[in-house]
């Protein structure tokens, strides 16, 4: 504890502040997980520039204080909420948009600005940061970097890895390593950043980022379209590819159950009748308004005319795509009709999916035959997602986790397609990595942190 009172001299109380001095409830859980009862936190932190970050993990180094990064708390695996007692170390109030480079199409931002400030910022440029998820009006960009966050684009521009030119990260003793690189192009030795993509605050902590910004859309279609089943969904995907190509940015896919409470069981009426064996929405984004729904439309239409599609329907306005969106966001309203339920995010080749999620139903409805189960997923960027609920409310947790995710790594599957392993996904991680793998990590750790001081309990 006199390291924390050391850095409330060194920094000032503002910045730092200790045990008793302030509530930091806000800082214990995330949206599915919670500190454990019994840990106490030792503090908190509010560092405004990179240089207060390095002082104080120098500090905590030096005197074996852990340290729990967080940025929105918007996560789902844990990998923010604190394993053990340690000194929260908040991103919130970095967060300055520096620079936007129309030139360079890029823009550089502090860890702590929300995604949702980075849309819009790039929409005021005249252009478009393409990463959106459900929680873009809390999340933080540096979380998403440390996440490597996915979302409702992958499939036309990638993850979170693929949109952050150059970071700025401290390391466990405090080194500040900057390589705020700008370029597209650069082959100087090894490009360190990806170390700190994705691993969840356990290598460094990343302050500053570049983006890489693109063209504003000037054209959005979207439709809803049924097919009879999940081959069906494959030779769709394959027509939209060729019928729309690099426009496709959306092909999410919906199994019946689903839909049903995406519509009927919220109150939604259901612009596809039920009954068909799986619903897609298809959406692009395009700089030819006229062009690219005229492309559109022909692609639906020729869909239907070769027996692929059942059934669709177009947006016609920007309400009813946000209706149809609405169908496939439903997940956020869950707790109205499917609560108390268990989620999964997981990932397969994209031609596994079906008869996969098959698999991985039966497994469970052999072990619990009340349970009902709920599939729908980014397919094409090969993300299934799954939800169960049970009748009676009791969910023996890490059974339910063993049973899927043992399937998922015998379909050579991962366990964690978009959200990050945390705590939650840690003691299955051996299902999606081998010996070897686990083994290079535990190095890499070892190497940058080998306290172990950063975000403890998490990933390994």
């Amino acid at each position: 504890m006199n390291a924390i009172t050391n850095l409330q001299s060194l920094l000032g109380a503002d910045v730092v502040h200790g045990p008793n001095e302030a509530d930091f409830s806000r800082h214990k859980g995330d949206f599915l997980s919670t500190m454990p009862e019994h840990i106490q936190l030792l503090g908190a932190a509010y560092p405004r520039t990179t240089q207060e970050v390095s002082a104080i993990l120098k500090a905590c180094h030096a005197a074996n204080i852990p340290v729990t990064p967080q940025g929105g708390m918007t996560g789902l695996a844990g990998g923010g909420v604190p394993a053990v007692a340690s000194l929260v170390l908040s991103l919130e109030r970095m967060r300055t948009i520096e620079e936007i480079d129309p030139a360079a199409s890029t823009m550089t931002v502090q860890a702590g600005v929300v995604l949702e400030t980075v849309q819009k910022a790039a929409e005021d440029a005249d252009l478009f940061f393409p990463l959106d998820l459900g929680g873009r009006g809390s999340a933080r960009i540096g979380g998403n970097a440390a996440t490597n966050a996915g979302g409702n684009r992958v499939l036309r521009y990638g993850m979170m890895r693929e949109l952050v030119l150059g970071l700025e990260v401290v390391l466990a003793d405090g080194t500040i390593v900057t390589s705020m690189n700008k370029m597209l192009k650069n082959n100087a030795g090894y490009d360190t950043k990806h170390l700190f993509i994705g691993s969840e605050g356990t290598l460094g902590v990343i302050t500053r980022l570049v983006l890489r910004l693109f063209p504003k859309p000037r054209s959005v279609n979207t439709g809803l379209v049924a097919v009879k089943d999940f081959a069906a969904v494959l030779e769709l995907l394959k027509h939209a590819k060729a019928g729309l190509g690099p426009n496709l940015s959306a092909f999410e896919t919906m199994w019946p159950v689903f839909y049903h409470i995406g519509t009927t069981e919220l109150g939604r009426t259901p612009p596809i009748p039920h009954g068909h064996g799986v619903y897609v929405l298809i959406e692009t984004l395009g700089t030819d308004p006229e062009s690219d729904q005229t492309r559109f439309e022909e692609t639906i239409a020729g869909a239907i005319e070769a027996g692929v599609v059942e059934d669709a329907v177009v947006a016609k306005s920007q309400k009813e795509s946000t209706d149809l969106w609405n169908i496939r966001d439903c997940p956020g309203e869950f707790t109205k009709v499917f609560w108390p339920q268990m989620s999964f995010d997981v990932s397969m080749s994209t031609g596994d999916i079906g008869a996969a999620m098959e698999d991985i139903e039966k497994r469970l409805k052999t072990r619990w035959p009340e349970m009902r189960t709920v599939f729908f997923g980014h397919i094409a960027d090969s993300n299934l997602h799954l939800s169960v609920k049970l009748g009676d409310g009791a969910m023996p947790e890490h059974d339910i986790e063993e049973e899927v995710y043992r399937a998922v790594g015998d379909w050579k599957g991962s366990i964690s397609a978009e959200h990050g392993i945390g705590t939650i996904k840690r003691p299955f991680l051996h299902y999606s990595r081998s010996p070897e793998e686990l083994g290079l990590m535990r190095t890499l750790k070892a190497a940058l942190d080998p306290k172990g001081i950063l975000n403890p309990g998490k990933v390994l």
